[in-house]
């Protein structure tokens, strides 16, 4: 049974850092991929569109950095990450629309 006093949202943790803020990230991110590459495989969107969704992610992580309280460290990560996902994904783009050629 869950103890009904647990809460795994609570952000006190060691010295005011969120211990699982980690795991929860990592799981958040596998499952927002995963939920892009499921759409791409049922051709719900195409891949046009979910290169510009991670673009789109890319730039309102760099706009609301300073109000996130994220230091630059990790928002650069952040950045890092988005863009290997964007990477990745614009592969299979067009060469014509490739923003990497």
């Amino acid at each position: 049974m869950v103890d009904p006093t647990f809460n795994d949202n609570d952000v006190s943790g060691v010295n005011g850092h969120w211990v699982g803020a980690d795991a929860h990230g990592h799981a958040a991110l596998l499952l927002v991929e995963s939920l892009i590459h499921a759409l791409l495989a049922r051709s719900v969107i195409s891949v046009e569109d979910a290169v510009e969704i991670v673009a789109v992610a890319a730039e309102v992580k760099e706009a609301i950095q300073d109000e996130a309280g994220a230091s630059p460290a990790t928002t650069e990560r952040s950045l890092r990450i988005l863009r290997e996902i964007r990477a990745s994904l614009a592969i299979d783009l067009p060469e014509d629309l490739s923003p990497f050629n």
